[in-house]
């Protein structure tokens, strides 16, 4: 397995957010971690980044325990992340906030800002505007180019489509779905269920920080009555 969690558990100060929280993503997959609001969806990607440590269980990455090590350690190892709240520098250009996001000493070079602005073209025409005056869409697109500079093995991503318009939102999962196509391993927390199994093989639903399932995205969608049991939707 690329990624693995045995039985992480993570606080906030005194509150008790995961609960032996386990799961694993093979490489190639794209996997989503779903739940309602609160569930521990953020944290799990967190504990994972190291911005939250467990205080509890085992968190392995290529087989090496990563738990305790500084987020930057994480991301060099070839982890990207793209927050839920986006974090763009706002006073860097499109192409200053790509700049930083470039890890140089990757194994693999296949992410450079050529290769950014042809598979993200929008990105290419607003190289020159601040982070500011962007959309939220094309901050969302932004986050995820930087987080592609990394020439990441493993890719976080972390409500991608929250705050956007339909037609952006389209555009997000055809970017997610392409990248999935690229063969890039993708842990994906996203609070639209239907558009998450979508784009996900198999899927991991957490509610009030236990795992309540575990499954196969395409059986979940068929399945209205689960549907129900995980999400309160049909």
């Amino acid at each position: 397995m690329l990624l693995s969690l045995d039985k992480v558990n993570a606080y906030y100060g005194l509150a008790h957010i995961l609960y032996d929280v386990s799961l694993s993503i093979a490489e190639g997959e794209t996997v989503s971690l779903l739940g309602r609001n609160g569930a521990g969806k953020t944290t799990t990607l967190r504990s994972i980044m190291g911005l939250t440590p467990p205080a509890s269980g085992r968190i392995l990455y290529k087989g090496e325990p990563i738990s305790g090590l500084p987020s930057y350690v994480i991301a060099n190892k070839g982890i990207g992340y793209v927050p839920d709240d986006r974090r763009i520098f706002p006073n860097l250009t499109v192409e200053q906030n790509l700049i930083v996001g470039l890890r140089k000493g990757a194994a693999r070079q296949d992410w450079n800002i050529e290769r950014v602005y042809r598979y993200l073209p929008q990105l290419s025409s607003l190289k020159n505007r601040k982070g500011w005056n962007l959309s939220g869409g094309e901050q969302q697109m932004l986050a995820i180019a930087r987080a592609l500079m990394l020439n990441p093995d493993l890719l976080l991503v972390d409500e991608p489509t929250e705050g956007l318009a339909p037609i952006i939102v389209k555009e997000v999962a055809q970017i997610l779905q392409q990248l999935s196509k690229e063969k890039i391993t993708i842990l994906l927390v996203e609070q639209n269920a239907k558009l998450a199994l979508s784009l996900s093989s198999r899927c991991y639903v957490l509610s009030d920080g236990h795992l309540f399932y575990e499954g196969v995205s395409d059986v979940v969608k068929r399945d209205p009555e689960l549907m129900k049991r995980c999400f309160g939707v049909f």
